[in-house]
């Protein structure tokens, strides 16, 4: 579905890129985890394995990143909407683009939806890019399928030259 979000509420699976450079972000992935344990519209909430990669096209420390998979009740807008709001709470205050941060929280998949307007863009524009994304997905979901893509395991080849490791 191009330029519309889907309005219907659903058991959407939902995949969601956690990362951050600044202050504690270990600290705050659990809280993030547990807001979202919390959230009447969320269930089933499984995190990856977390990960250290070096920023990408910016300078600062490196990040920690996972993946959270959850079931998801509401829209897609619904969802980027606590994504925005557990981020603000959380200390993430929005300067330049790829700008060192405590938390980011990313709308990576929507179940097998494709959304673009002007504030969400699903599946996420870099993803498939992005070996710090493309791990710890695959290691939650070793056939999982990005929406115009295909394969997500396919896209991994591609992305071994940018350094991530285990933490």
């Amino acid at each position: 579905m191009n330029a519309a979000v889907n309005h219907n509420l659903g058991d959407t699976p939902c995949y969601l890129g956690l990362g951050g450079n600044l202050g504690h972000p270990m600290a705050l992935f659990d809280e993030v985890i547990e807001h979202f344990r919390a959230h009447p519209l969320a269930k089933a909430v499984k995190e990856s394995p977390r990960f250290e990669s070096a920023p990408v096209d910016a300078t600062g420390p490196n990040y920690v990143n996972s993946v959270l998979e959850l079931t998801w009740l509401g829209s897609a807008e619904q969802l980027l909407h606590a994504c925005m709001a557990i981020e603000s709470q959380l200390g993430r205050i929005r300067t330049t683009r790829n700008a060192p941060r405590p938390i980011d929280v990313d709308v990576l998949l929507f179940g097998q939806q494709t959304v673009n307007t002007s504030k969400l863009t699903v599946p996420h524009p870099r993803m498939h890019l992005r070996r710090f994304v493309l791990e710890p997905l695959l290691q939650l979901n070793p056939t999982i399928l990005i929406p115009g893509l295909g394969p997500a395991k396919h896209y991994l080849p591609g992305t071994l030259d940018q350094i991530v490791k285990a933490i």
